[in-house]
């Protein structure tokens, strides 16, 4: 087997693997699949963690897990998909940070590989098992990386901040007590 065979299986692996289980999570978000709650309980959800309004966002997080997750296991569109799939993760991680890293503290570890995986994917590309490949990556050039990263990256950074932003003030609506209560 050649180096170049190796890395086409390796590729085809991780993206399988990745856009499998980002695919499962969209479908959870918006269909209630894999015991997810639907754009209902999802919604709900969203807007009780500062993504407003909630179905919308609901909406939006599916569509670019399933979307993004499906594209990246077929190896179609691949600096899109790449870069969807990323974009979602960054929100999935705001909502995780507080919890710090590790995913069985309830941290962000899960949503950063994923993102980070799916982000490696849009920049390496989908090697040749692959409908790029096979349809002589026309949803796939190199200017489209740079582009679809760069503009995820622009509207996750506005998503996430007025997300931030919801928090803070819903905190700052919340007196703190005075004084511990201590239990003897």
């Amino acid at each position: 087997m050649s180096c170049y065979d190796r890395r086409d299986l390796g590729l085809l692996l991780l993206r399988l693997g990745t856009g499998g289980v980002l695919a499962a999570h969209g479908a959870q978000k918006l269909f209630g699949w894999f015991g997810g709650h639907g754009l209902e309980g999802t919604g709900q959800f969203m807007e009780s963690v500062g993504y407003a309004p909630g179905r919308a966002s609901a909406t939006a997080a599916g569509l670019a897990e399933a979307g993004g997750g499906t594209l990246l296991a077929l190896g179609l569109a691949t600096p899109a998909a790449g870069a969807a799939a990323a974009g979602a993760m960054a929100g999935a991680a705001a909502v995780h940070m507080p919890n710090g890293f590790f995913a069985q503290e309830g941290g962000y570890e899960h949503a950063a590989s994923l993102g980070l995986a799916a982000a490696g994917l849009a920049v390496t590309g989908p090697g040749r098992l692959s409908l790029d490949h096979a349809l002589g990556h026309v949803v796939d050039r190199g200017w489209m990386v740079p582009t679809a990263l760069g503009v995820t990256a622009a509207a996750t950074a506005v998503v996430i901040g007025a997300r931030n932003r919801r928090c803070r003030a819903k905190r700052e609506g919340e007196q703190e007590a005075l004084f511990e209560e201590f239990e003897e």
